[in-house]
């Protein structure tokens, strides 16, 4: 059965929270610290610019979410975040996530696409992300502290859309 990119919708969002919130808790990869409910999860994930949701089979095996990266002069820049559920992660349903984004991107009028903090040592993102044309900006040591007190590099990428 193929996995499916699409536009979630209110009936997703327990399955969305409950993988939003194992990548929150895993502690490596997301700055958020604290988990989301379902109320707090519905404002977060309405609030984005664009929600999707990789589904196979009637089931969420994972999900991004799309917003400015900042205002004014630099509105046309937009982010993203990935979430892949543990028990779904080496099918390539990121790089699904990242292509249908790219294409979101783009459709909702952004002309790059650039992540803030890519842990450096999250090496199946970058690698995914420099394989599909992203480019890395350099280093920022120390920039991503990680559960357990300890801080990592990150690095920031763009793609322009």
């Amino acid at each position: 059965m193929e996995t499916i990119v699409r536009e979630y919708t209110d009936a997703d969002l327990e399955d969305m929270l409950a993988i939003w919130n194992e990548i929150v808790l895993e502690g490596v990869a997301f700055p958020q610290e604290e988990p989301l409910n379902r109320e707090t999860g519905r404002e977060f994930f309405a609030s984005q610019s664009y929600c999707g949701v990789a589904e196979c089979g009637g089931e969420i095996r994972g999900l991004y979410i799309l917003h400015p990266n900042n205002v004014g002069r630099c509105g046309h820049i937009c982010n993203a975040s990935y979430a892949v559920g543990s028990s779904f992660r080496g099918l390539h349903i990121g790089e699904k996530l990242v292509l249908d984004c790219l294409r979101q991107g783009k459709l909702h009028g952004f002309s790059v696409l650039q992540f803030n903090a890519v842990v450096s040592t999250n090496l199946h993102a970058r690698h995914l992300y420099e394989r599909l044309g992203f480019t890395q900006l350099g280093t920022i040591p120390g920039g991503f502290r990680m559960k357990d007190g300890s801080y990592e590099d990150i690095c920031p990428y763009y793609h322009l859309l």
